[in-house]
């Protein structure tokens, strides 16, 4: 029987919040609503114009945000990334475990990674990432007792952009397979799709058995312009599909069958982690005996609540009753 639910692979990072006026993205010349990745003397700069903003911060990163959301909902969670010997990563660490997520990895000779979130007054979150440590994880830092326990690996698609951790993902990948574990990859964010579309669509069309994808990056990957084309088509290849459509909610596919998902109306504060907790969502469901239209409504839930919010942990977390909900639903 599998110990985790869930074992989350990807970027140990600490994201660091704050609400900016639109003239701040203007001044520091940062396009809005993306991630973009930057240097040492870039995030400084970065960090350096939030003085005398109040800040918030909190254990981030695209896997690791996902794992907590299972954890959240009283699911069983494991992580590995890669932090430093500094107070920030010690940080990343004893938050992770403090919210039940099992982390046990090396630190490494390099500052921990920030990723400085940057949300404006339509409730769009710009995020500037400096990778620090997190660059380091490696092949040799995925362990294959905790692969062979899950019921699904998670993979950020952001490891891809890395040597060592593109490395590191393939393995857990790998072993994976050989365990009869499945594996779920989230695309992460439309520039990876533009930058390695081809090998993306190998993953897709290979070991992966979830995919989890907003409407713009599946666009990009299909390179077709209607929503549910985009979903057809990928579920030609990827036995499962999750793509979120925003207020408009998202579309399951599974067995061959659609699953439109309704969108949960409500006022935004901060789109940080939404598609990351929609997965934790969705696959806290698939993992505890939900179905999937069940679990893409709890999904569809979870995300409209983290985005009436500053940040990407749930301050008015799910109640066993209202998590037994979902489970009732046709």
């Amino acid at each position: 029987m599998a110990e985790y639910d869930v074992f989350g692979v990807g970027n140990a990072l600490v994201d660091i919040q704050a609400d900016v006026e639109d003239s701040l993205l203007d001044q520091l010349v940062i396009e809005k609503g993306i991630m973009t990745l930057v240097d040492d003397e870039q995030q400084a700069n970065v960090l350096g114009g939030l003085n005398g903003r109040t800040l918030h911060r909190c254990a981030g990163g695209s896997a690791a945000n996902t794992v907590v959301a299972m954890a959240d909902l009283g699911g069983s969670a494991a992580y590995v990334g890669k932090v430093g010997k500094d107070e920030v990563g010690k940080f990343f660490l004893e938050e992770m475990r403090k919210l039940g997520v099992a982390i046990d990895v090396v630190p490494a000779d390099a500052p921990t990674g920030t990723c400085a979130v940057l949300i404006t007054e339509d409730a769009q979150r710009t995020m500037l990432t400096n990778l620090g440590a997190s660059s380091t994880l490696t092949a040799e830092d995925i362990h294959e007792p905790l692969i062979k326990a899950a019921k699904y690996v998670y993979v950020e698609g952001y490891l891809l952009t890395g040597t060592t951790t593109r490395e590191a993902a393939y393995q857990a990948m790998d072993l994976a397979k050989k365990h009869g574990t499945k594996i779920a990859l989230t695309a992460s964010d439309p520039f990876l799709i533009n930058l390695i579309r081809d090998e993306i669509w190998d993953l897709v069309t290979g070991p992966v058995d979830l995919l989890f994808c907003n409407e713009e990056e599946a666009k990009s990957l299909t390179n077709e312009s209607d929503p549910i084309a985009c979903a057809a088509k990928l579920h030609e290849h990827a036995e499962n599909v999750a793509m979120t459509l925003g207020e408009k909610g998202s579309l399951v596919m599974h067995g061959g069958e659609a699953f439109p998902i309704e969108g949960v109306s409500v006022q935004a504060r901060d789109t940080t982690g939404a598609g990351d907790m929609y997965a934790g969502a969705l696959l806290y469901g698939i993992t505890n005996g939900m179905s999937w239209r069940q679990a893409g409504h709890l999904a569809s839930h979870a995300a409209a609540r983290i985005v009436t919010q500053m940040g990407a942990r749930l301050n008015n977390k799910f109640t066993r009753d209202e998590i037994e909900h979902f489970a009732t639903l046709p």
